[in-house]
């Protein structure tokens, strides 16, 4: 992955960096990514040019360009920095935002104010507890990416009988249930 000195670029130079990210990723088989900035200015909209972080990343069979706006100096933040680290960092707190959506905390369908902030305070103490699951329960699964409506889903709606003896809770599962080992391997985990 290269990263072009920030300078006057025309717009149309980007696309020559798409060429380098494509044969990169033809010769090495990986996704590749060729990073630049350029000075731009719309024609009526825009009353002076404007810096725009530009990324050109070959994936296999498809590029996958993306273009940034920014008013942030060049030499505060270059153009690989702010894509992977500030744009990309937003983006994923946009994901952990739509996340808690899935948990309900979207549905205040009761008629008081306290009800409805009761149940965003439950969804919001379950979407910590999930994630709390993923991050050390699941840390070293494939699961540890998945979002919280597929663990919810897949790991914890789940049918079993429970039978609470005197020394011992005891958790059945159905034998087709197909995460048995994922859920076993999460509950050790968690415990201390």
């Amino acid at each position: 992955m290269t990263e072009c000195s920030e300078t006057l670029f025309p717009f149309e130079a980007h696309f020559s960096r798409q060429v380098v990210a494509k044969k990169e990723q033809q010769r090495t088989g990986q996704p590749a990514r060729v990073f630049t900035a350029f000075f731009y200015q719309t024609r009526k909209t825009w009353s002076q040019s404007r810096r725009v972080v530009a990324k050109a990343e070959q994936i296999p069979g498809k590029e996958n360009p993306r273009y940034v706006v920014t008013s942030l100096q060049p030499s505060a933040w270059p153009a690989r920095e702010l894509y992977e680290q500030l744009y990309c960092a937003r983006g994923e707190m946009e994901n952990r935002i739509k996340e808690q959506l899935s948990l309900f905390s979207d549905r205040m369908s009761t008629e008081s104010l306290r009800a409805n902030q009761l149940r965003l305070y439950f969804s919001s103490l379950a979407y910590v507890l999930v994630e709390a699951l993923r991050r050390v329960g699941l840390a070293e699964t494939a699961w540890s990416e998945y979002q919280v409506e597929t663990i919810r889903l897949r790991l914890l709606k789940i049918a079993a009988q429970v039978r609470i003896t005197a020394r011992k809770i005891w958790i059945r599962y159905s034998k087709a249930y197909p995460w048995k080992n994922t859920f076993v391997a999460a509950w050790a985990a968690l415990r201390c």
